[in-house]
């Protein structure tokens, strides 16, 4: 398959024979010449082929520097691809590990919910059986003072009484 400047080439160096041919250099159907023109045909030919030597030559360096870059660029993705490996290597353990960590916060987030639910519900029996606690306490403070006044009054009706009798017994003798 050939390139553009294959192509080009040929084109190139067809132009240049049919410019020889033209101005009688290369051979064309008259007769030859003298020795002039065979040496204008000789230098010509010795143009052409250190023309097409240079051509080969810079080809050939063309061919080498595109080897050598081809070279380092091969290099280079080796390196890039050494390189993704690792960087690869290094993310999958954490990856494994933040995916297990994710799963057992997930479970633990599970039991809490009801767990949760179980504390408030406890919570608020705690609170009502506090409530009902402070308010016995209440109605038996209530009731002490109430039993203190009465055995106060007791006692108070029982000394006048006591008085009272004293006082009869007094007057009997």
């Amino acid at each position: 398959m050939q390139t553009q400047r294959q192509i080009t080439w040929e084109q190139q160096q067809q132009g240049q024979i049919q410019r020889m041919k033209n101005s009688g250099i290369i051979g064309s159907e008259s007769p030859p010449r003298e020795d002039k023109d065979e040496d204008m045909s000789r230098s010509a030919l010795t143009t052409f082929r250190a023309k097409e030597e240079e051509i080969e030559r810079k080809k050939m360096e063309v061919r080498e520097k595109v080897q050598a870059q081809i070279g380092r660029v091969e290099e280079e993705t080796k390196r890039l691809a050494e390189i993704r490996g690792e960087l690869e290597a290094l993310a999958d353990p954490m990856r494994k590990d933040v995916s297990s960590i994710r799963k057992k916060i997930d479970t633990v987030n599970k039991e809490l919910k009801p767990l949760g639910l179980s504390c408030q519900k406890k919570e608020k029996e705690y609170k009502e059986a506090l409530e009902a606690f402070n308010e016995k306490n209440k109605e038996k403070a209530q009731l002490i003072t109430k039993l203190m006044e009465l055995v106060a009054e007791s006692e108070r009706l029982r000394m006048k009484k006591l008085e009272e009798l004293s006082k009869n017994i007094d007057s009997l003798r």
